[in-house]
């Protein structure tokens, strides 16, 4: 609201006597740039009632005042009469062609046609009689992002802010365009100049070390979000994602420790829990991390990384049981992610569920061919199921993307046996020899009995490398 750009006793005392005199009914003299102001700190407020009842008195005591029909015009646009609106600026143009607020009112009603590029055109009019750009620059960097010009619009909002170096949105809007056309380098340059001019600026800091982030750099990362956490001490976001950082830098404590600032100056979050959560089970402190996983899903049971972080340690502690209760909460949420699948299929496997395994194996296929790394253990539960016929066109389909491969040729002599088709079963044992003779060894473990096999046997102790 305009009332910043004034005296505060003023600005008040001001919009006082206004409200007391529409509870009086009497009439008082305000001259126009107190109405705009009234009027527009009403429109701000999103009070249209009291903001039109100031418009009309200030017609009736200004009716030649071109900023009060600017005003209006503001509030026509606000309640989307843009044909009047439309009016008012031809007659407005027609007496103040050089008012660079008339081409940005006329630029404001193009926008709310959709028509952008008009919009652009009446704008750069503006620019053309303009004395404070500022303001225009920054309009004109949105209108270029509503029609994909993203490189237009990050060169406006550039301008805009060497114009207004406080202006934290436009700086924001300057990186939002810099992530979307892939220029982190060039993003990293124009901050470390922009920090150079303006060194404070928590703001710039922090979006410097998520450009250092995004590229992976993250000791550069930590280097600029302490800055802004120096410079600002309550800067949660720089915490956070320092934190982030200092994960991927396998310095878990001091993420953790950054994680817990957020919980001082915030509600917590789940996302934060969860990664408290996992720094405590980097630092082998599994009940604190069970303790923080379970947070996590208080907080949001919506969250399926919560579930699956407090079933995959529940899996390294063994308590299959607890982490597959845990993991159909995650794949209620999301039934689509394969990997969930996978897990419910070893979970199962592990507690001898062959039939809930299989299931598992062939709904994680179903949604993903990229799992065929798991096909063998898929493989060897329908070899457990009595379907030899199906295990055996399983680890075939494995070999064609896998060949040489004496895991899958030994089973594939195993399964074959069991499907009573010996000859197939020798031949597979034979490459396996071939391949590799000392992980026939295999055999005697996964299965004893065709390893006691006299005729199995026999053509290993005859077997003789060509």
């Amino acid at each position: 609201m305009n009332f910043d750009n004034k005296d505060e006793n003023e600005n008040y005392l001001s919009l006082a006597r206004f409200e007391s005199m529409l509870k009086t009914n009497k009439v008082l003299f305000f001259d126009s740039e107190e109405f705009e102001d009234i009027i527009l700190h009403y429109l701000d407020s999103g009070k249209m009632n009291l903001a039109n009842k100031a418009l009309k008195l200030a017609l009736e005591q200004h009716p030649t005042s071109v900023g009060i029909k600017i005003v209006e015009v503001e509030l026509l646009i606000f309640q989307n009469k843009l044909e009047a609106a439309d009016k008012i600026l031809d007659e407005l143009e027609r007496l103040e062609p050089q008012n660079d607020e008339v081409h940005i009112q006329r630029a404001n009603v193009f926008s709310k046609k959709g028509n952008h590029i008009e919009a652009i055109n009446s704008l750069n009019k503006a620019l053309s009689v303009s004395d404070d750009p500022v303001d225009i620059y920054s309009i004109l960097g949105m209108e270029y992002l509503f029609i994909d010009d993203v490189e237009k619009a990050k060169e406006n909002f550039i301008l805009s802010l060497e114009n207004d170096g406080e202006d934290q949105s436009t700086l924001y809007n300057i990186i939002y365009c810099f992530d979307f056309l892939n220029e982190n380098e060039e993003a990293i340059t124009y901050l470390n100049t922009f920090i150079d001019q303006h060194p404070y600026s928590e703001i710039a800091w922090h979006q410097l070390g998520r450009q250092y982030y995004i590229l992976k750099n993250y000791e550069k990362a930590v280097w600029a979000f302490n800055y802004a956490t120096l410079i600002d001490e309550h800067f949660l976001g720089a915490y956070l994602e320092k934190g982030k950082a200092l994960e991927k830098l396998n310095k878990f404590q001091e993420a953790l420790d950054n994680y817990m600032i957020t919980l001082e100056l915030d509600a917590p979050s789940a996302y934060v829990l969860l990664h408290i959560g996992i720094c405590y089970e980097n630092l082998n402190n599994f009940p604190l991390a069970i303790q923080y996983y379970k947070k996590t899903v208080h907080e949001d049971p919506m969250l399926d990384k919560g579930w699956i972080a407090l079933t995959d340690i529940y899996i390294k502690e063994n308590e299959y049981e607890k982490a597959l209760i845990t993991l159909m909460k995650a794949i209620n949420i999301d039934e689509f992610d394969e990997r969930y699948w996978i897990r419910y299929a070893v979970l199962n496997k592990n507690l001898l569920q062959f039939k809930e395994a299989e299931a598992g194996y062939r709904k994680a296929t179903e949604l993903s061919e990229s799992i065929l790394d798991y096909w063998v253990d898929w493989a060897d539960v329908l070899y457990l199921l009595g379907e030899y016929k199906t295990a055996i066109d399983k680890l075939l389909q494995v070999n064609q993307k896998n060949p040489n491969s004496p895991e899958i040729y030994y089973r594939l002599a195993a399964f074959y046996w069991e499907n009573q088709e010996n000859s197939q079963s020798l031949e597979w044992l034979k490459r396996g020899l071939i391949l590799d003779a000392d992980k026939v060894i295999m055999l005697s473990i996964l299965f004893p009995q065709l390893w006691e096999n006299k005729t199995i046997q026999e053509l290993i102790k005859n077997f003789k490398p060509e």
